[in-house]
């Protein structure tokens, strides 16, 4: 049976993925993280899990988790971080601003990248970073 959890990807093809894609993938993988946290800490119902949720997902609150982590970046995270910020989107959406759609854009495809390469160690020390207040 195939894995779809763990990427058989090598380094050299996610790389060169572009970093759309990578923040496609980040996305998801930042927010099963999120969801896991809250279910973690206790919160149970359903209304409170989605708010708190999309409060933490949003693009402002990528922005912020972004900024709490980029003095903690290698060079290749960071080169992969600079590769989303310059991504060109289509369409910002209305509740965001342009710079941070494009950080929050940036900050995915870091997130993807490193899902994709199964830096899950990795993964978990940048999210520690971001939960502590």
């Amino acid at each position: 049976m195939q894995d779809f959890l763990h990427s058989t990807l090598s380094k050299e093809e996610i790389f060169e993925m572009s970093a759309t894609a990578l923040a496609h993938i980040g996305d998801a993988a930042f927010e099963l993280m999120v969801r896991s946290n809250l279910c973690k800490r206790g919160i149970r119902k359903a209304g409170e899990l989605h708010k708190s949720t999309v409060m933490s997902v949003s693009a402002k609150a990528q922005k912020e988790a972004a900024e709490k982590i980029l003095s903690h970046l290698t060079d290749e995270e960071n080169a992969v971080f600079l590769r989303g910020r310059n991504a060109k989107v289509n369409t910002i959406p209305k509740h965001s601003d342009p710079a941070t759609y494009h950080t929050a854009t940036a900050f995915e495809a870091l997130w993807g990248y490193l899902f994709l390469l199964g830096r899950y160690d990795r993964l978990n020390a940048l999210f520690q970073i971001i939960i502590d207040k």
